[in-house]
């Protein structure tokens, strides 16, 4: 049996995102066990293969187990693999963290920035736990987790300072349906996941509008731009933009229907308030949580995004969504950069 056959991976938590990637990574051999907050969902998961809270239409691989015990979870993990808002990864993490083997790679499936410190997941991982960056991996790409749950086609990025490590893991969640490749540049999928949240948010309000498809692709298209101008300042390729984690999910962000971020701007745009938004989409929409931190970066960094300080303003109800909506077009022309 080959090494990724024998593997056991420590999935946290039991969302819709931890859930999928949970699924890849059974359907490809690697022994699973997922960790649940609740033990209503935990249980279901070990006795009739189902998540109630999040697809309980779907058989989940009877091999993959539950647990509400993070130690148990943990035990002789390879990979622990994390799927928790990026806001309370820190608070979480230290919890979790006495329980890390020595060798275990952790494996950040976070689309989002931490308010107040400004940093990327994996800046948040090795901070809390104290191990190397090259033990920190990041998975990113255009994953609809509904689409992955029904077996559709998909492909991702397995990004690590550590080729090594980026290969072992891209082997443990390789299947017939998902396709995943590998990079080293950590920063540039972190980016590329979190920016596109708040793209999408200006995406989404636009449909609510009905301002058209054209204003659609102008969003995407310059927020692609202000999503690389950032984070090309901060260190990245900015090949990796144009690649999976970067334009590939921008574009599935943004597109479809099934993306929380999206569904969350179209409340906006249609007059709901941020609340009631948040109430209407039930799900943690990382994009509301990381536009204001995001901007700060964009600040640090000598960055201009538009887009990005608009959507803020809009958050933090600075401008109303006809002064947001004005503001985007209202900029001076320039080259196209």
């Amino acid at each position: 049996m080959s090494q990724h056959r024998s593997a056991r991976a420590a999935v946290f938590s039991a969302g819709s995102w931890g859930t999928a990637v949970a699924k890849i990574l059974a359907d490809a051999g690697t022994n699973v066990i997922v960790h649940a907050r609740r033990d209503e969902i935990a249980e279901a998961i070990n006795t009739v293969h189902r998540n109630p809270g999040y697809f309980p239409d779907v058989e989940l691989p009877a091999s993959l187990a539950a647990t509400t015990d993070p130690a148990a979870a943990l035990h002789r993990a390879d990979y622990l693999v994390l799927s928790i808002p990026a806001q309370s990864l820190r608070t979480n993490l230290a919890l979790w963290t006495p329980h890390i083997g020595p060798y275990t790679l952790i494996v950040s499936l976070m689309k989002g920035i931490e308010l107040g410190s400004g940093e990327r997941a994996s800046q948040v991982i090795t901070e809390v736990t104290g191990v190397s960056a090259d033990r920190v991996a990041v998975l990113s790409g255009p994953n609809l987790a509904r689409e992955i749950m029904d077996g559709q086609p998909a492909a991702a990025t397995v990004a690590c300072p550590d080729e090594d490590a980026a290969r072992r893991f891209q082997q443990a969640c390789h299947t017939s349906y998902f396709r995943p490749y590998t990079s080293t540049d950590v920063i540039g999928c972190e980016l590329g996941g979190a920016v596109k949240n708040v793209i999408a948010l200006a995406v989404g309000i636009a449909s609510g509008m009905g301002l058209g498809d054209n204003a659609s692709a102008m969003l995407i298209t310059r927020g692609l731009a202000e999503t690389t101008r950032l984070a090309v300042a901060m260190g990245a390729h900015p090949a990796t933009l144009a690649g999976l984690a970067g334009l590939g999910d921008l574009v599935a962000t943004c597109s479809s229907p099934l993306s929380r971020n999206r569904t969350f701007g179209t409340h906006l745009g249609h007059g709901l308030s941020v609340e009631q938004a948040t109430a209407a989409t039930r799900q943690t929409t990382e994009g509301v949580k990381s536009a204001e931190a995001i901007l700060a970066l964009a600040h640090a960094h000598g960055v201009e995004m538009p887009i990005t300080q608009v959507i803020s303003a809009l958050l933090y109800e600075k401008v109303t969504l006809d002064e947001a909506a004005a503001a985007l077009m209202q900029r001076p022309p320039k080259p196209e950069r």
